[in-house]
């Protein structure tokens, strides 16, 4: 049997997984703003391909992730999410 968990399984299905992973987190080094625009896009148009957005995008809050693109949203975009819930 598996040690992955039965809530995390969406994982496995994730579009984001694989060698483009790194687009949908910042660099080490400092980053552009329209490189980390055009970064962000190119993260979402993977986002829009998958199934399982909405199960990482839940995740992401619930786990209070403050980097990376994240069930089609960005940072930002995710704490205003939050606001808008409260």
């Amino acid at each position: 049997m598996s040690a992955q968990r039965v809530d995390d399984e969406w994982q496995l299905r994730a579009a984001c997984r694989g060698p483009h992973a790194a687009v949908f987190y910042p660099p080490e080094s400092s980053e552009r703003r329209d490189d980390k625009a055009a970064r962000e896009v190119r993260a979402k148009e993977i986002c829009r391909t998958c199934s399982v957005t909405e199960p990482c995008l839940e995740y992401a809050l619930k786990i209070r992730e403050n980097h990376g693109i994240w069930g089609g949203l960005s940072e930002a975009e995710r704490r205003n999410l939050v606001a808008s819930r409260a």
